[in-house]
């Protein structure tokens, strides 16, 4: 009993010595890891810092900055400093990581929600934001500044036939010298007026060659679209152009974004394209187009971005995010810019293990509400995957291929089995040198195409600033 009173002696007498320490001679400076134990106590959380970014660190007036009853607030308080950031956890924990613009917390994407919410509560206060916003977008990312698409014709190979579809490669000069590259399946044969469909690649392995691309663009084409697979900047064939490291300056952003406007002003040349009935969708950095494309082209009557909207993330690559969009409005966020191609139908897919986990419960009601704002509440739908992650998988395809069919007036019977089952069995998986428009050995890669990366700022009227390190 002697032994326990004299260890809580000790322990009370450690405690007030260290509080001693901790006076104006030293600003009352502490190590931030024991603020933070005292928050843990104060508000019955647990803090975990599992990549040790708190070690060595300290800070005046730390036990100061402490807000009573306001955890969040006391947690910015303590970590802004280092440029630090905090992430509630579904177990109710919070980890700390470095401070990242494309990411914030859970907490703070609903609060953004909210703040947005109170900024139009009806149509016409929404259709001039919506307006602000799109022009703010264009401009950021400078497609004003875009000199106009060559005359040259597209490159397109010779078209393999398959089975209700064909496909045949694309090289589409967009720019001076900057070639898009992709893939059109198109219904076969194709004898009458036909939808049209832009997925745009997003940052899978692989790339477009990849078999769920395959898939979902052979089985659109199928149900009677025209549909158009395309390549990242920098990344597939166009990296014949422009090496790997460029696909992270933001003009990759305008570049990816143009293809999508400049490939929908090509198709609507194609005999049998019906530009009244365009669709898009993508997943991952596609998906993030899909919503770039939908709010900024008109044209766009059906989008379907997958594992993309989120309030608390908006893009981890320049790619999605290096032009500052986020930035217009005075603050706006993937939901919100999903929430512009109201009233056209849209499907959100989301999953559990990703940054789209809180889609049912947050994003979708916030994108639902403007919907609502037309009467046309329905026209937006949410298909979640809670047990599934960050892909576009079959059971995603299986949402969006009804979705399509219903809103671009496809016929979904062309692709089901005797069963009446969806079934992709039917689609041919090419290898990559078949979906390479520039041959096996970049034999086709046109001599006017641009490899400096410098010279596509210039034709935007801006220098890059982003330096690379020399490899060895």
């Amino acid at each position: 009993m002697k032994r326990i009173k004299y260890i809580i002696l000790v322990s009370i007498f450690a405690l007030t010595f260290a509080n001693a320490q901790s006076t104006s001679d030293t600003n009352f400076r502490k190590p931030v890891s024991e603020t933070l134990k005292k928050i843990e106590t104060l508000f019955n959380v647990t803090i975990n810092d599992d990549r040790g970014l708190l070690k060595g660190k300290e800070l005046d007036y730390a036990d100061w900055r402490i807000e009573p009853g306001n955890l969040p607030l006391s947690l910015t308080n303590i970590l802004a400093p280092f440029e630090l950031m905090y992430f509630k956890q579904p177990d109710g924990t919070y980890i700390i990581r470095k401070y990242e613009n494309h990411k914030v917390s859970v907490d703070k994407g609903k609060e953004r929600l909210f703040y947005l919410e109170n900024l139009y509560s009806t149509k016409e206060e929404w259709e001039k934001r919506k307006t602000e916003l799109k022009a703010c977008m264009i401009t950021s990312f400078g497609l004003e500044k875009a000199p106009p698409m060559p005359k040259s014709k597209p490159l397109l190979t010779p078209k393999r036939i398959y089975k209700d579809y064909s496909v045949e490669n694309i090289a589409l000069e967009i720019l001076p010298g900057v070639y898009a590259t992709g893939s059109i399946y198109k219904p076969y044969p194709l004898n009458k007026k036909a939808a049209v469909i832009l997925t745009p690649d997003g940052h899978f392995g692989d790339g477009r060659y990849r078999k769920d691309e395959q898939y979902r663009c052979a089985m659109m084409a199928k149900m009677g679209a025209i549909v158009v697979g395309y390549d990242l900047f920098a990344w597939g064939e166009s990296l014949l152009q422009f090496p790997e490291e460029t696909h992270r300056n933001s003009i990759a952003s305008t570049v990816q974004v143009l293809t999508g406007i400049r490939l929908l002003d090509y198709l609507a040349t194609v005999k049998n394209a019906d530009m009244s009935r365009v669709g898009v969708t993508g997943g991952s950095g596609g998906g993030s187009h899909t919503m770039f494309l939908a709010a900024i082209d008109d044209r766009v009557k059906v989008s379907a971005p997958v594992v993309m909207v989120s309030s608390h993330f908006s893009g981890g690559c320049p790619c999605e995010s290096g032009r500052g969009i986020h930035l217009c409005g005075n603050g706006t966020n993937n939901a919100e810019i999903s929430a512009m191609m109201a009233p056209k139908p849209q499907l959100i897919v989301s999953d559990g293990k990703d940054w789209t986990l809180a889609v049912p419960e947050l994003e979708f009601p916030f994108i639902q509400r403007t919907y609502e704002l037309y009467g046309k509440k329905d026209l937006v739908e949410n298909a979640h995957f809670a047990k599934e992650g960050h892909d576009f998988g079959i059971s995603k395809r299986m949402a969006l291929y009804p979705f399509m069919a219903k809103y671009l007036n496809l016929d979904l019977n062309k692709v089901k089995n005797d069963k009446g089952e969806i079934d992709e069995s039917t689609c041919v998986i090419e290898p990559y040198e078949k979906l390479y428009v520039f041959g096996n050995k970049a034999e086709n890669l046109p001599k006017n195409a641009l490899k400096d990366i410098n010279k596509l700022y210039e034709m935007f009227g801006e220098k890059n600033l982003k330096v690379y390190e020399v490899k060895k």
